[in-house]
């Protein structure tokens, strides 16, 4: 925990946690939608900018735009009125660091995100060219919009709309910011940050932003992220690529090995054969499937939504449950032979397959790869040679979040920010990864989950958009969250949370 400036809980005349502004007049609520819909041109054009930066993670030639992106992020904090804005060096890019720490006795939070974002192809964007960023029947369209810049932008209008609202001088929380430049590439360098600025990152509570909501019209707060762990499978046949028409039927083609591989990765009821990969995947308790239930869904409504042609998976499991709170394995890259240009004809001499695999929280990283170089070791035939890589360094364990008074605070703060009643705010997990459990372990702190992404917003994908409503009620909820949490003291925002209300509320 960190030490605060005093033991003694700030009560000054900014306390809003009556639900009141400053001056006694219209409800937080709605102050804080009429500065957000007042300022939501201005909040989009500067979104814009920052978009048309070209901040591309892991592509030599755009190394100098992280940088730019850093301390265009940098400016916009001290416009703001961060007293402290820094930007430090990590192996791929930049990281941008922004701390405001005026509420004595309030909670110290971490919100962490990032700014770089990942590689484009040009010729299959629509909309328009992925760093010419344009407002389009209520979306910002550009690459990084939603992924993870608009995420960005909804905190620093969040802090905005507090203090406009609230009247305050400075946040009701003491707020750090961490916006890493790396994230895409796995943050190899974070782990070193974490290290090297332990004091200046010290929190009583980390706020992850670079996850997704469920649905416009019924959001839900993020409990959990999958873990995650990559590798490359290389398997080779003759020494080099030759004609099929001279040694076709007697010489071993890597392909079709790598082919029969690959498919032998899951059984028939979808369930993953790598030996003993289920034995640390914990049962899903019934409470679990249930709050996951009771969010709004129907095959068609996700077909639509995700552009996927079809709903599969391991058996025994709704999708929701499968994109949460199952491992998973895909394979997201193949390459032999001839992909572009005029065929050779020629039997290929290495055939390869970048893998992606999705943990859950009671798995290890660790042992998964052990169990995959097993599996690969066991199966290969013979006649071929092959390589696994598996990539540990950026390798990243799964996190849940714990039942504490700060979750349910999240939640009664998503209910004013979205305009819903607090009982249609639900749970839902992230079929993605992060480095969530690295923060959790390097701050002592525990995460909780607020992204404004939606799965239809095409993230690593052409036409990458984000909605301007959504940006909106994120904002709206970050700043209600920030008087909620300077209503207490850290001990009270970190208890256990008891019955069903889990402290949702924001009182």
């Amino acid at each position: 925990m960190p030490s605060q400036p005093s033991s003694e809980h700030d009560t000054s005349e900014h306390d809003t946690s009556d639900g009141r502004t400053a001056d006694g007049g219209d409800t937080l609520d709605d102050a804080v939608a009429a500065y957000l819909e007042a300022d939501r041109t201005h909040m989009i054009d500067r979104l814009a900018e920052w978009v048309r930066i070209p901040s591309v993670a892991g592509v030599p030639e755009r190394r100098s735009n992280l940088l730019r992106s850093a301390h265009w992020l940098a400016g916009e904090m001290r416009s703001i009125g961060f007293p402290v804005t820094e930007i430090w060096h990590a192996d791929e890019g930049e990281a941008v660091h922004g701390a405001w720490c005026d509420a004595p006795g309030a909670p110290t939070v971490l919100v962490y995100s990032h700014h770089d974002v990942r590689a484009t192809k040009e010729e299959n964007w629509d909309q328009t060219s992925p760093f010419d960023p344009v407002a389009r029947d209520g979306r910002l369209y550009g690459r990084g919009s939603s992924d993870a810049k608009g995420q960005v932008a909804a905190h620093l209008w969040g802090v905005r709309a507090h203090l406009a609202a609230t009247g305050r001088t400075s946040p009701a929380v003491n707020l750090k910011l961490l916006v890493e430049g790396e994230e895409e590439a796995g943050s190899p360098g974070l782990a070193r940050l974490l290290d090297e600025h332990r004091e200046e990152l010290a929190a009583d509570l980390v706020v992850f932003s670079d996850t997704l909501l469920w649905r416009t019209d019924h959001p839900a707060a993020c409990t959990s992220v999958r873990g995650m762990l990559g590798a490359r499978l290389e398997v080779y046949g003759p020494f080099t690529d030759i004609h099929s028409g001279a040694v076709s039927g007697a010489a071993p083609n890597p392909a079709i090995e790598l082919g029969r591989l690959l498919g032998q990765l899951h059984d028939d009821r979808g369930r993953i054969t790598l030996p003993g990969f289920y034995d640390s995947v914990p049962d899903l308790p019934q409470e679990r499937r249930d709050e996951l239930a009771k969010l709004p869904f129907d095959d068609e409504d996700w077909l639509a939504r995700s552009h996927t042609r079809s709903v599969g998976g391991e058996a025994g499991y709704t999708v929701l449950e499968r994109l949460w709170e199952r491992p998973a394995l895909e394979v997201i890259a193949m390459t032999a032979g001839d992909p572009r240009g005029v065929s050779r004809a020629a039997i290929p001499s290495m055939a390869s397959a970048d893998l992606s695999i999705r943990t859950v929280v009671g798995q290890s990283v660790h042992e998964v790869a052990d169990q995959l170089r097993a599996w690969v070791d066991e199966r290969v035939d013979g006649r071929f040679g092959h390589e696994l890589t598996v990539s540990m360094p950026t390798a990243q364990e799964a996190y849940r979040t714990p039942e504490i008074r700060a979750l349910g605070t999240l939640v009664g703060a998503m209910a004013k920010g979205f305009r819903v009643d607090v009982d249609a705010v639900g749970r839902m997990g992230n079929a993605g990864g992060g480095p969530a459990d690295l923060l959790a372990t390097a701050v002592d702190a525990p995460i909780l989950f607020f992204g404004t992404g939606l799965v239809e917003d095409n993230w690593h994908d052409s036409d990458e958009s984000v909605r301007f409503d959504v940006l909106a009620a994120g904002a709206a909820t970050t700043a209600h969250l920030w008087s909620a949490l300077g209503a207490m003291t850290p001990e009270e925002a970190l208890a256990a949370a008891t019955g069903a209300a889990a402290g949702a509320t924001t009182d």
